[in-house]
C-alpha cells in the first residue's frame, strides 16, 4: 500500500512528465520559444493548480529586487509567455507564488503567504527553464527542468 508521502510524490513525477520544456505547441518555434515557464499542482486535488498570481523579479546590482513581469495560471496550471529572451538576461531571479489567495480561494487556510523560488539564469550559458511547483496549504516543494535554448 503506497503512503500519502508517496502519491505525492508520484503526482510531482507525472507533473514533471507532463512538463515539455521543449514542447512548439504553445511556446511557439525554437527562436520564439518563451525562456521561462511556470507549471503548478495542487497537491490535495491532485490537480493543476489554476488562478495562481504570480511575479518575477530581477536582483539588481545594490541587491534589491525589480519586478519585471507577473501573471497568473491558466486551467492547466501552467503560465506561458511570461517574459522574452531579451527581458531574461543572465542574473539572479525570484518568483513569488501568492499561496496564501490561492487557498483561501480554495477554502483552506495557508501557512505561507507566498512561496518563493530564487534562482540563478544563463551562468553556464543560455538555456530555457521550467520551474515547477507542488503546492499544498502547508508545503510546497519544487523543481526546475533545465534544457539547451538550441
Amino acid at each position: 500500500m503506497l503512503h500519502p508521502l508517496h502519491l505525492l510524490l508520484l503526482a510531482f513525477a507525472v507533473l514533471l512528465c507532463n512538463t515539455s520544456p521543449t514542447s512548439t505547441e504553445k511556446h511557439g518555434g525554437a527562436e520564439t520559444r518563451c525562456p521561462l515557464m511556470v507549471k503548478i499542482l495542487d497537491a490535495v486535488k491532485g490537480t493543476p493548480a489554476g488562478s495562481v498570481t504570480l511575479r518575477l523579479s530581477q536582483k539588481t546590482a545594490d541587491g534589491g529586487w525589480t519586478q519585471i513581469a507577473n501573471g497568473i495560471t491558466d486551467a492547466t496550471g501552467e503560465v506561458h509567455n511570461l517574459i522574452t529572451e531579451q527581458q531574461f538576461p543572465a542574473g539572479v531571479y525570484r518568483v513569488e507564488f501568492d499561496t496564501k489567495t490561492y487557498w483561501k480561494n480554495e477554502g483552506s487556510t495557508s501557512f505561507h503567504e507566498v512561496a518563493e523560488v530564487v534562482f540563478e539564469a544563463h551562468a553556464g550559458g543560455h538555456h530555457h527553464y521550467t520551474l515547477a511547483l507542488l503546492l499544498s496549504p502547508y508545503s510546497y516543494t519544487t523543481t526546475a527542468v533545465v534544457t539547451d535554448a538550441h
